[in-house]
């Protein structure tokens, strides 16, 4: 019997506009309610630009954000894992000198902080995935510690980056999800260990857990889960790691499955 359900968000629950249909899925969330099961959304995107998506709703499911290096439900963090100060910042100059033109997200728990050169290139891009946003003139203002370090490319050259910065594996996660996209979070933490505190917090089994994903970064999260589902957008590699298949992200794919197999 399947009592926690967890869900990527770009590429999977959200639709390629980045939204998704908030009257089914309001219908589907009172359904599990009823039924006891929990929903998560697990994804790189700020904490609070999640809240901001759900709405009301935000506080009856729970929230892995940040490249779930957070835990938060019903306004309230219930895990965090930080990357000190120093050594975010010497991750960020290892990255700068990688790529110069990429544009560097550094997130702490209070803003995604990027530079005001940046900004002018990729400013609304940012402000999709997070709600608090600060731009500084350089990094080193950053006094507070890290929740996770993104990289975004225009150029798609991510896999590239990775390359250069992979011996830093020995100090952080670190996942290239996609062409433009790098995430760096604290030693051991990402989806698949914060899933595990989550179904410890439930007291979950694998085998009661449904998983959706589409990228890179969703191959933990997936191993995470008995019933597991790979969107049909996404990476082959994705889908040959998944158990099952579901339908595009645009044709609602997750609230497919959902409805007809555990409701």
């Amino acid at each position: 019997m399947i009592k926690l359900i967890l869900t990527d968000l770009d590429g999977t629950f959200l639709n390629s506009k980045g939204s998704f249909n908030q009257p089914r899925f309001t219908k589907v969330l009172s359904a599990l309610t009823e039924k006891k099961i929990a929903f998560a959304a697990v994804t790189g995107k700020q904490t609070e630009r999640v809240e901001e998506l759900f709405g009301d709703l935000a506080s009856e499911i729970w929230i892995l954000g940040d490249s779930a290096s957070r835990i938060k439900h019903d306004g309230h963090f219930v895990f965090e894992s930080l990357i000190p100060n120093q050594t975010g910042l010497d991750m960020i100059k290892k990255l700068e000198k990688a790529q110069a033109d990429q544009t560097i997200i550094a997130c702490t728990p209070t803003a995604a902080v990027i530079t005001d050169e940046r900004a002018a290139f990729d400013g609304d891009m940012v402000r999709r995935s997070y709600a608090k946003m600060r731009v500084v003139s350089d990094f080193s203002e950053i006094e507070e510690d890290f929740v996770k370090i993104t990289v975004f490319d225009r150029k798609e050259r991510c896999f590239d980056t990775f390359e250069k910065i992979k011996s830093e594996q020995e100090n952080f996660y670190i996942v290239a999800s996609e062409k433009a996209w790098i995430d760096i979070t604290s030693k051991g933490v990402h989806k698949g260990t914060t899933v595990n505190k989550l179904q410890s917090i439930l007291s979950v089994t694998a085998d009661e857990t449904m998983a959706f994903g589409d990228g890179y970064n969703d191959f933990e999260l997936l191993e995470q889960a008995t019933e597991s589902y790979a969107m049909a957008n996404a990476f082959a590699e994705v889908q040959e790691k998944a158990k099952h298949l579901a339908p595009k992200n645009d044709d609602q794919g997750v609230l497919q499955v959902i409805e007809s197999v555990v409701l």
